[in-house]
């Protein structure tokens, strides 16, 4: 057969394609999600090498680790949408530190105990009475901040030395069925061991905490749009605002506290501004809160808090505007040497309040309340 030049070339060519091999695209997982994993990390060293690894799990158990003396459970550095997990009892060793004894940060992240977990710093060693004002220098406990879209549920924390959980710098945070129980310090020392403080934060959401302490079941000094419910408190302080005033962050804003109860508290309802200080609360709701065994103040809102309630001058610095109160159960709830209600605000520094169904009964009528909005009393 005869071929010409350009015959012979277009063969070439032709053979060049079809030997040469198609490409086709390749589904090459992601490096972030090839190289994450389960990790499961237990005993003595468990915390150590957690916080080493804790970038390439996927999702984290802490299984029954001990936390040495002095050192934080620190899992601050977690890749995005990491699950960590509470597996038996969490213990850390005793020193004389500020803590905390544990850190959690990051986005999409979910924190969560299994059946049975515990936490428990023993905070029995600690405990002596003077808490966070003296004494042995005591560690706060968990340090929840920085955490965006994330939630954390079913945790079992007892025994805390103070301060149990310190939410800061967390936007998108939901909190469900956590129980702190510092009961064991009513009669062994405990002191400051709040609950839940909040600051600088927005966007929380707090259901189904149980909390039995010896200072504020939940206090929010500083924050937007944080809602509590279906609370239990015992044995502590009450459902408080601050004390604001005197921090980098002064303004609470769109605070809802519903159908909660509080027994055996110190007080029920408390709204604390600082003396002398500047700064805002507004939009504060209570609603649907049932007070039991209240030894001190049924409803106690101030704007005269210096280091103590009602110890300074009522200041006009931070206003309280936009407070609703309804629904608030407290028939025979005061001890009869306790108040009711007790309001001082300064001058033209409380208004547009909202009262309805607010029966609290039992102690005393207090007789030296400042600038009282109008619709609201001090007496029952």
């Amino acid at each position: 057969m005869f071929y010409t030049l350009g015959s012979l070339a277009l063969i070439a060519w032709a053979t060049e394609v079809l030997a040469t091999p198609v490409a086709h695209p390749m589904n090459t997982p992601s490096p972030s999600l090839a190289k994450r994993a389960s990790c499961t990390f237990s005993g003595p060293d468990g915390a150590v090498s957690a916080r080493k690894s804790q970038v390439d799990c996927a999702t984290i158990t802490l299984s029954g680790i001990t936390v040495p003396s002095g050192t934080t459970l620190d899992l601050s550095d977690l890749a995005d949408d990491t699950t960590v997990i509470f597996e038996g009892t969490t213990s850390w060793e005793y020193a004389e530190w500020e803590g905390p004894l544990l850190r959690i940060k990051g986005n999409g992240i979910t924190v969560k105990g299994a059946d049975g977990a515990r936490l428990n710093p023993d905070g029995s060693r600690w405990w002596d009475g003077k808490g966070s004002n003296g004494g042995v220098t005591k560690p706060k406990f968990f340090a929840a901040h920085g955490l965006t879209n994330s939630t954390i549920e079913n945790l079992y924390i007892e025994n805390t030395p103070v301060q149990a959980v310190s939410i800061s710098g967390c936007d998108g945070l939901t909190v469900t069925d956590v129980t702190i129980d510092n009961s064991a310090g009513d009669n062994a020392g405990g002191h400051n061991t709040d609950g839940f403080d909040i600051g600088s934060s927005s966007n929380v959401v707090i259901t189904g905490a149980k909390v039995y302490n010896q200072d504020d079941c939940v206090a929010v000094n500083s924050g937007t749009s944080i809602t509590f419910s279906g609370g239990t408190c015992s044995g502590g302080h009450g459902l408080s605002i601050g004390s604001v005033g005197g921090r980098s962050n002064n303004a609470v804003d769109t605070v809802t506290f519903k159908d909660s109860t509080v027994s055996n508290s110190v007080n029920g309802i408390r709204v604390k501004a600082r003396s002398g200080e500047t700064g805002e609360i507004k939009g504060v709701t209570y609603s649907g809160i049932t007070l039991k065994s209240i030894s001190k103040y049924g409803i106690l809102i101030e704007q005269n808090y210096d280091g103590g309630d009602l110890h300074g001058e009522p200041t006009s610095g931070i206003p309280i505007a936009d407070l609703t109160l309804e629904n608030i159960s407290g028939s025979g709830a005061v001890n009869s040497n306790g108040y009711n209600i007790v309001i001082v605000c300064g001058d033209g520094a409380c208004s547009d309040w909202t009262w309805s169904d607010v029966i609290v009964t039992g102690g005393k009528d207090y007789g030296s309340c400042q600038n009282v909005p109008s619709g609201v009393s001090c007496s029952t």
